[in-house]
């Protein structure tokens, strides 16, 4: 589960790690109230408006700007909400900023001092990965050599030399040692308690006054551990706990077609055909061994929560559970949907096929025999203007 700048710091906060004073907002009046609360609270001026989006890159992309009145708050922030923000972390198409944070700005003077921290779990070595850079900021992929490694073994937990070395490595001032030390133990502390397969900040801010701040936070914790945080079930998305609850496995992406599929690997391969396409897969979607109607309705009804979904693409390989079923649970679902706006496309192979094709023909979907027929059909039906433009469908 990813998790947005906003919901990392959160996270941080909890553990005492400092953080700007932020309010977030996904509406435009909301951004005028928020930016109100922050002048109020710093008595400056002057707050920065972060697009929140899971993705980097966002400040050379125009995700991130800094604002020095409630009217300029609103100008600025009108430039960010509902709109398509490209950077080199998305796609062509970039993904929509469906809300911004409006935060205070930190940068009092010069002397501050940027750094670049994240720790993740690598299962080659068995280790928690530390890494660290004097050179936080924009770009850090770039600045190879100025990143530091620190393996962790996760058994016996951060150790009091690795921060001293840490600390060296960044020529961190004595003043500063003694407010590093202490966050070190404090970020630690959050990845392992929020059961996070990566924490990341950058920039971490050093002030001149040796205050810590974590300017910037992104993450992602393990899923299969939400059950264990009950504050963090906000943060999921719905439609994930729903299929959870199901017996499905279901990830939501940001994609045009959806796809809904019984074995994970098939589902893989299916996503990969998609993007062969040139399109991008809604979802991953994963019905099980057992295809039956209430998995099929409740999969279907997942996918028709998307309004970004332009097509449907049922991949079923009827080992385990026969083809004629599965036909026949997308018949009952589709009888009491009168109403679809976009084209359906069913590819089912194995036991009962033949049957199954025949109990399709009572509804309007596009029926094909393999990948490379379903990879065709999406072109053509994608080519035709925004997802084939069909009203009423089925």
């Amino acid at each position: 589960m990813k998790l947005h700048e906003y919901q990392a710091k959160k996270i941080l906060k909890t553990f005492g790690i400092k953080v700007p004073y932020t309010r977030i907002a996904y509406k435009m009046e909301e951004t005028v109230y928020a930016a109100k609360k922050i002048f109020k609270k710093t008595k400056k001026y002057i707050c920065v408006i972060k697009a929140q989006i899971n993705a980097g890159g966002r400040g050379k992309g125009g995700g991130i700007k800094i604002a020095n009145s409630i009217k300029d708050v609103y100008k600025k922030a009108s430039k960010i909400i509902g709109k398509k923000l490209v950077t080199n972390q998305t796609n062509k198409k970039g993904k929509i900023v469906k809300k911004v944070i409006i935060s205070e700005e930190v940068y009092k003077t010069g002397k501050n001092k940027e750094y670049y921290l994240s720790i993740f779990y690598d299962r080659n070595r068995y280790k928690n990965i530390l890494i660290y850079s004097k050179e936080g900021g924009i770009e850090i992929e770039s600045k190879k050599k100025s990143v530091f490694f620190k393996k962790i073994d996760p058994y016996i937990g951060i150790q009091e030399f690795q921060i001293r070395k840490i600390a060296f490595h960044l020529k961190m001032k004595d003043s500063a040692l003694m407010n590093f030390k202490l966050f070190i133990k404090n970020f630690y502390n959050a990845y392992i308690a929020s059961d996070a397969y990566l924490l990341e900040i950058n920039p971490l801010l050093i002030t001149n006054k040796n205050e810590i701040l974590a300017i910037d936070a992104k993450g992602r914790l393990d899923e299969n551990a939400i059950f264990r945080h009950i504050d963090y079930k906000s943060m999921v998305d719905s439609r994930e706990l729903e299929a959870k609850k199901a017996g499905l496995n279901f990830l939501k992406l940001d994609g045009e077609v959806a796809c809904m599929v019984n074995g994970a690997g098939l589902a893989m391969a299916t996503m990969d055909m998609i993007k062969l396409t040139g399109a991008n897969p809604a979802n991953f979607l994963d019905l099980g061994g057992q295809a039956d109607f209430k998995r099929i309705k409740k999969g279907l009804d997942l996918i028709l929560k998307d309004k970004k979904v332009k097509l449907i693409l049922i991949n079923i390989f009827g080992g385990i559970v026969r083809c004629d079923i599965v036909a026949e649970g997308i018949l009952k679902f589709f009888e009491k949907k009168k109403f679809i706006n976009f084209p359906i496309i069913i590819r089912l192979e194995g036991t009962n096929v033949k049957l199954a094709k025949k109990k399709l023909k009572k509804i309007n979907c596009f029926y094909v025999s393999s990948l490379e027929e379903a990879a065709m059909k999406i072109k053509v039906l994608l080519l035709k203007h925004n997802g084939f433009g069909l009203r009423g469908f089925i």
